[in-house]
């Protein structure tokens, strides 16, 4: 296989939207999240993912690989979402994370102490990550998944963010759940 051919195969899989040419500079992550979100909805995740994330087959998942630095992938995403009316997060955090040991992974204390101060007060749900990785794959089969890859070095570092409806709650959804059974 030819060189030339080479650079034509490996153009084709990168995102037409993040694809550059020699000389250009990339896009940041702050505008590849800014010009997917608009097309994301409920039902749809954003995953900044470590350096070993599998890459997933699922149709519906496009990975991204970018050189930001995993809480900075976080920041830029939260940043995005909070810019958004239409959606809002709820955060999925490997359950593992807080158990990994520093003398197996040095410096994961400082990690989550980054992620906790990156997150502040946002609810967030521990599960098991094979757990969150199947919930990604059920997903992926009818829903679009973005997953940004940072070449971050720690395992269990992953944020999953699943898209909730920004303007229509919980709460609201319930209501209108009960006025239904009743028949209101």
């Amino acid at each position: 296989m030819s060189v030339s051919r080479n650079v034509v195969l490996f153009a084709a899989l990168i995102p037409a939207s993040f694809a550059v040419s020699a000389g250009q500079a990339k896009p940041s992550l702050s505008n590849l999240v800014a010009v997917r979100l608009p097309a994301l909805g409920h039902r749809n995740w954003i995953v900044v993912a470590d350096s070993a994330y599998p890459l997933q087959t699922s149709p519906g998942i496009e990975t991204v690989v970018v050189n930001d630095t995993q809480l900075s992938a976080v920041k830029t995403v939260l940043a995005e979402l909070a810019k958004s009316k239409h959606v809002r997060p709820v955060i999925y955090l490997d359950k593992e994370l807080a158990f990994v040991p520093e003398k197996n992974a040095p410096g994961i204390g400082a990690y989550r102490q980054g992620l906790g101060k990156a997150l502040g007060s946002r609810a967030v749900t521990r599960l098991e990550h094979e757990d969150i990785i199947a919930k990604l794959d059920e997903a992926g089969k009818s829903f679009k998944v973005l997953l940004i890859k940072t070449p971050h070095v720690q395992p269990y570092t992953s944020v999953f963010f699943e898209l909730q409806c920004g303007y229509w709650s919980d709460e609201a959804e319930k209501d209108m759940r009960r006025a239904m059974g009743s028949g209101l």
